[in-house]
């Protein structure tokens, strides 16, 4: 396989790193290894082919990563990817603590890179689960029973919305929290809104 170039423009971000930088470095070399085109996006190294995002190093306050954009659809033989949230349904990482831990690792990293590129040519996708999947939340259920306009309003959401707001009502472990986001966004789904509008 041919090496991929190094980007010169991410040479700056590369030697600005405080944390993880001897990390995120090797990383650098494994992945251009692999031949993929070294670029910059959501402010990390994001590598890609054809355009199209393989994987992405970034670091975190306790642990650097390898992120895998469509990791979902690797096998994961070795048990090392990571789904961040729950909510996080298409990529995987592999995280790391140490140099030692990369060195140890570079032929299975090379491994799943090279299966990642496999499936990106193969054009596989990651089959995102539907809305109507998602289980509504008992507070909001509760608000349709009383505002029946709220759940007409909420119906006419686009599917990512209504998502969103699923999720955003879902999240907290505690009933009165839950209850207060609902009542909070009532104003918002009744006029069309999302959550972030």
């Amino acid at each position: 396989m041919i090496k991929g170039e190094r980007n010169p423009k991410l040479d700056s971000y590369f030697n600005k790193l405080k944390k993880w930088k001897e990390e995120s470095e090797l990383l650098r070399e494994i992945v251009l290894d692999c031949g993929l085109t070294e670029d910059f996006k959501w402010m990390h190294p994001c590598y890609t082919l054809d355009n199209h995002n393989i994987v992405l190093i970034h670091g975190f306050k306790e642990y650097c990563a390898l992120l895998f954009h469509k990791g979902a659809l690797l096998k994961d033989p070795h048990g090392t990817l990571v789904q961040q949230t729950e909510k996080v349904q298409a990529a995987r990482q592999i995280r790391f603590t140490n140099v030692q831990e990369i060195e140890h690792m570079q032929l299975i990293l090379k491994a799943y890179i090279d299966e990642a590129i496999g499936i990106e040519k193969a054009g596989l996708q990651v089959t995102y689960k539907k809305h109507t999947e998602y289980v509504i939340p008992e507070e909001l259920q509760n608000k349709f029973v009383e505002l029946p306009d709220l759940k007409i309003a909420f119906e006419a959401l686009t599917p990512g919305r209504q998502r969103a707001y699923i999720l955003h009502f879902s999240s907290p472990k505690q009933f009165k929290t839950r209850e207060s986001r609902v009542e909070k966004y009532i104003p918002h789904i009744l006029n069309g809104k999302g959550l972030n509008d």
